[in-house]
């Protein structure tokens, strides 16, 4: 540069000048320019795709913000990184379940994306109901999962989020009888068992001695009152050798509906009369008060750390002109639906509920970014550390309301009727 350059322009003109270089490029992050943080008033941003960095980061210091501004910036930014991580692992749930129902019915193809492998499974479901003819129908027994979520994430992180709450005095409440975890007592609710155990109330899965109710498979014994061996369509007293729900006299592998308070040697989902261990909520969380965006962060992380039952599916097919694709097509629903109705029933609407809440504080919080540096160089930077997590939080949105869709979808083009249609059932 000349000398009558350098005299003319000052060291806070050539910052200025390079703020929307700096902007656009992202200092400080990877890919930006080398060294841009160093530059007198620049401000280097944590990994942006990182929440615990994000969490750790002075935001305050950094970026010259008081603490209410930084409180705001990383409670929404946090939450922004963690929707996508729900988002994404919803997806590859649904391209797993999907996928291999897609796959096992003789779609070919690799699937990127969740709702591409549901459209796949659903293109081949209507393939192989024409293949089974008019006369072939399909129903579904469905025993929903029970998803819930870490009660002590929610207060561990309103703890380390929220400077007015106090470091184990959190309280976080749970919606009564909407408990979940080990109970070395009596489970009044449901009970999910781990194995084979004795079941007292109604089995969903398998047993392995008499029972009453619905079988997907062969029923061995009376149908409706009539004696038999074949394929039930109504209530079966004896053997099943496929999906039961009702009453088994023998063990129940799988989900069992307590009637009475009894002991669950598994994962309880109601009430325990001892203080359950490890203790998730299937319910509503009533959280400690705080912040807005430290709200939205934790509903994420709790979200992100959700847990679920299975879900249990017994699929009947009968009717159809190729016995072998009726059994394929049954075996194939029976594998993979479990995995697509956790998304449906549960995991799907919960977190497009969630998204839709972060994606109110995320709209506040970039009105305070624009409006929160004092120094036109670290507001232009801020901007720019933001603006992947923040559009993220669209993204994640728009995924997830695909894949909910598409996973309601999928189960309901697996239920059919003879020359019709139908919808599957759920308890």
């Amino acid at each position: 540069m000349k000398t009558w350059m350098k005299k003319a322009v000052g060291p806070a003109v050539v910052i200025a000048l390079m703020t929307p270089v700096l902007t656009q490029c992202g200092a400080g992050l990877p890919g930006g320019i080398p060294g841009a943080d160093q530059i007198p008033g620049a401000a280097k941003c944590p990994d942006m795709t990182n929440a615990d960095a994000v969490g750790d980061f002075d935001w305050a210091a950094n970026f010259k913000v008081d603490a209410a501004v930084a409180g705001k910036l990383k409670g929404g930014v946090v939450a922004a990184i963690e929707l996508k991580q729900v988002s994404d692992s919803i997806d590859a749930d649904l391209k797993t379940g999907c996928g291999g129902l897609a796959t096992d019915l003789g779609a070919g193809g690799d699937f990127k994306t969740g709702d591409e492998a549901c459209k796949a499974a659903i293109k081949v479901v209507g393939e192989v109901r024409a293949k089974l003819g008019a006369k072939a129908s399909a129903s579904l027994d469905v025993e929903p999962p029970k998803c819930g979520a870490e009660m002590s994430v929610i207060a561990d992180c309103a703890a380390k989020c929220d400077a007015t709450v106090t470091p184990g005095s959190a309280k976080v409440e749970c919606e009564p009888g909407k408990l979940q975890g080990e109970c070395s007592a009596q489970c009044k609710g449901s009970c999910e068992i781990n194995g084979s155990a004795k079941c007292d109330g109604d089995c969903s899965g398998k047993c392995d001695a008499k029972m009453t109710g619905h079988c997907s498979g062969t029923c061995d014994g009376t149908c409706d009152g009539k004696n038999g061996k074949g394929a039930c369509a109504g209530k079966c007293d004896g053997k099943c050798d496929g999906e039961v729900s009702g009453t088994c006299s023998g063990s129940c592998s799988g989900s069992c509906k307590i009637k009475a308070e009894a002991e669950c040697k598994g994962t309880c989902s109601g009430s325990c009369t001892a203080e359950m261990k490890a203790p998730k909520c299937t319910g509503e969380v009533k959280p400690p008060t705080m912040s807005a965006e430290c709200k939205g962060h934790c509903d994420a992380k709790a979200e992100a750390h959700v847990t679920c039952t299975p879900a249990h599916v017994g699929a009947r097919v009968d009717g159809g002109v190729d016995a072998a694709l009726q059994m394929k097509f049954k075996t194939a629903l029976e594998k993979n639906l479990p995995i697509i109705a956790k998304i449906a029933l549960s995991m799907g609407p919960r977190a497009v509920k969630l998204a839709g809440g972060i994606q109110e504080i995320v709209t506040g919080v970039q009105g305070t970014v624009k409006a929160a540096a004092s120094d036109p160089v670290l507001g232009g930077q801020l901007v720019a550390c933001v603006a992947a997590p923040f559009k993220g939080v669209g993204d994640a949105m728009a995924s997830l309301q695909a894949n909910a869709k598409v996973s309601v979808d999928v189960k309901a083009s697996a239920e059919f009727k003879a020359g019709g249609s139908g919808s599957a059932s759920t308890k």
